[in-house]
C-alpha cells in the first residue's frame, strides 16, 4: 500500500512527493562511517534517521536496496592534500595493520547499531574492496576532459567543469566563494586553482596503504568511493542519497559532480540529509574533540554524562526530534526521553492487558472510528517528510486512553482493543524500531522480577482482605522507597518502576 510520502529533497530545497524511477522499487545510499574509532551520538542520528526511512518504505510496500559504505580506506577523511590519514596514523601508534584497526572500530560499530535497533543494510561495500570502480570512475572524468595530473596525483578541474555545468548546485555556493574558502596549499603547487579536489593521491613514501595505477602508486580521493560504490551496486541513476548535513559540501557536491563529470547527467534524483546533533551549541564530533562514544553513552563512563543511557534511550532521544532539526545534548534532555520512552512501553504493556476486551456499564467506549482517526494521523505524520515526533505524540495520546482503559473509566470490546495493539506496535516497534529493554539482565531474569513484584502485591492484597493495614502499608510504602508507583484498581493493582 504506498502512501504519498513527501520528503524534503536537499537540491530543489522543498519538499516533493516521491516517485521511484522504476515502480515498487528504491535504490538508497547512505553514507556510512570512517572505521578509525568507536561510533559517537553525531553517527548514531544518520544511521537512526535512514534506517526511519528504510523501514517505512518497506512497510508502506517498496522493496528496497539500501547501501551503506564502511571507510576503511588509506586516505583523510574530508581531503587529500595535507595531514596524516587517521586509519594509518592509528596503526603506526598501536603497531597494528590499517584492516586491523578498520575491522576492529567496524565490529564495534556493528555492535553499536544492533544495540540501537538499527537494521543492517542490503549491501555494506568498503572502499577498499573497490579501488579498481574508483580508478575506473577517474579515467571517465579524465577521458571527458574534466580532471588533470599533476606529479601523479589527478585533480578535478572545477572551474572547466563550471563551465560547463554547475558547480555548487547542492549547497548554493558559487565558485568565488568557494575559491576564498579553499586553503592554500603549502608551497606543493600542484592544483590548478584552490578549489579543485583530489580523484587520486600520489603516495609519499611513508604512506601506509596504496594502490598502482597508471598515474602512481596512490590511494583514492575521499569523494571517489561514494559515487563509485553507488553506480556499482545503484546504477548510473537511484532514488536517494543521504547523510548528514555536514557533508553537503564539500563531499555531496563533489559527489555531483563526479558524477556528470563522468556520465554526463546525475545520479540522485533526492538528495537527504539530517540536522547535526551539538554540544554548547557546536556540531558533536571527532574535528571538535567534543564527541561521546556510543559505548561511553551506554555504560555512563563519560564525564559529562550523570548517568548510563540505554541504547533505546538514545534512539527516542533522537526521534523525538524531526531528523532535520538541530538537537542539542543534555542529561536533562536525555533523561526526558528516558521517561517518555518508559510510558510509551508502560501503555504497551496496559494496551495488552485489555486484549480480551473491558467492558465497564456506564463508561464512555473506545469505538473503532478512534482506531481509524489515529491511523490516519500516524500516516499523515510519517506521510510528510517522517514527521516522527508528531506520530510519537499520537503514540502517547494512545498511552493516555490505555491508562483510562486500566483505570475502567472507559470500555472498549476485544475487536477494537487488538486493532488498537496491532497499530500501536506497528509504529512503536515496527517502523520507529523502538524496543522493550531488559537493561543488563535477560528476558527470563526480567520477568522473574516483576513476578517477585507480583507476589508482594498479592500479598498486600490479602493483608487487605484480612483488613492488616499495618502490613498492606508497608509493603506499599517499601516499594514505592525502591521506586515502584502502585495504584489499586477495581480489577486489583497496576505498578510501574519509576526511574
Amino acid at each position: 500500500m504506498e502512501q504519498p510520502l513527501l520528503i524534503y529533497n536537499t537540491l530543489s530545497r522543498q519538499k516533493e512527493l516521491f516517485r521511484p524511477l522504476v515502480p515498487g522499487r528504491v535504490g538508497m545510499y547512505v553514507c556510512g562511517p570512517t572505521v578509525y574509532g568507536d561510533a559517537h551520538l553525531g553517527h548514531a542520528r544518520p544511521a537512526i534517521t535512514f534506517d526511519l526511512l528504510f523501514r517505512y518504505l518497506q512497510h508502506i510496500g517498496y522493496k528496497v536496496r539500501y547501501v551503506r559504505n564502511i571507510t576503511d580506506v588509506g586516505h583523510l577523511e574530508h581531503d587529500a592534500d595535507e595531514g596524516e590519514d587517521k586509519i594509518a596514523k592509528k596503526a603506526r601508534l598501536e603497531q597494528l595493520e590499517p584492516m586491523e584497526v578498520a575491522q576492529y572500530y567496524t565490529n564495534r560499530f556493528h555492535d553499536a547499531m544492533k544495540a540501537l535497533n538499527c537494521l543492517p543494510p542490503s549491501i555494506e561495500p568498503h572502499a577498499t574492496g573497490h579501488i579498481m570502480e574508483q580508478q575506473e570512475l577517474v579515467r571517465q572524468i579524465m577521458d571527458n576532459g574534466y580532471a588533470y595530473e599533476s606529479n601523479g596525483s589527478i585533480y578535478f578541474d572545477v572551474e572547466k567543469y563550471n563551465k560547463d555545468h554547475r558547480y555548487g548546485i547542492l549547497s548554493g555556493r558559487d565558485l568565488e566563494n568557494v575559491k576564498d574558502a579553499s586553503r592554500e596549499l603549502a608551497g606543493v603547487g600542484e592544483k590548478h586553482n584552490q578549489a579543485d579536489f583530489a580523484l587520486w593521491k600520489a603516495a609519499q613514501p611513508e604512506h601506509i596503504m596504496r594502490w598502482r595505477s597508471e598515474w602512481s602508486d596512490g590511494f583514492p580521493g575521499w569523494h571517489c568511493e561514494c559515487t563509485a560504490m553507488g553506480r556499482k551496486y545503484l546504477g548510473n541513476h537511484f532514488d536517494i542519497h543521504g547523510g548528514g548535513m555536514d557533508l553537503i559540501f564539500p563531499h555531496h557536491e563533489c559527489e555531483i559532480a563526479q558524477a556528470v563529470a563522468s556520465q554526463g547527467d546525475q545520479m540522485v534524483h533526492y538528495w537527504m540529509h539530517n540536522n547535526m546533533i551539538t554540544i554548547d551549541g557546536k556540531k558533536m564530533g571527532k574535528s571538535y574533540n567534543n564527541f561521546i562514544t556510543l559505548p561511553q553513552f551506554f555504560d555512563g563512563s563519560h564525564p559529562l554524562l550523570q548517568q548510563a543511557y540505554s541504547p533505546m534511550t538514545i534512539r527516542f532521544f533522537i526521534l523525538q526530534a524531526h531528523y532535520r532539526s538541530t538537537v542539542d545534548f543534555g542529561n536533562e534532555a536525555l533523561q526526558a526521553a528516558e521517561k517518555g520512552l518508559a510510558k510509551l512501553m508502560e501503555g504497551y504493556k496496559n494496551l495488552k492487558r485489555m486484549q480480551d476486551g473491558q467492558k465497564v456499564k456506564g463508561q464512555q467506549p473506545i469505538e473503532m472510528a478512534f482506531v481509524d482517526d489515529l491511523r490516519q494521523k500516524l500516516y499523515d505524520a510519517m506521510n510528510d517528510d517522517l514527521n516522527s515526533p508528531i506520530a510519537i505524540s499520537h503514540l502517547f495520546e494512545v498511552c493516555r486512553v490505555a491508562n483510562t482503559l486500566v483505570d475502567k473509566k472507559a470500555s472498549i470490546t476485544a475487536e477494537v482493543a487488538q486493532a488498537l495493539l496491532s497499530l500501536f506496535c506497528t509504529f512503536t516497534f515496527d517502523i520507529l524500531g523502538l524496543m522493550e529493554e531488559t537493561g543488563n539482565s535477560n528476558k527470563a531474569r526480567e520477568e522473574a522480577f516483576g513476578a517477585v513484584v507480583d507476589m508482594l502485591l498479592q500479598q498486600r492484597q490479602q493483608a487487605k482482605a484480612e483488613k492488616n493495614w499495618a502490613l498492606s502499608d508497608k509493603i506499599r510504602d517499601d516499594l514505592a522507597n525502591l521506586g515502584f508507583e502502585v495504584k489499586d484498581t477495581k480489577d486489583g493493582f497496576s505498578w510501574s518502576l519509576n526511574k
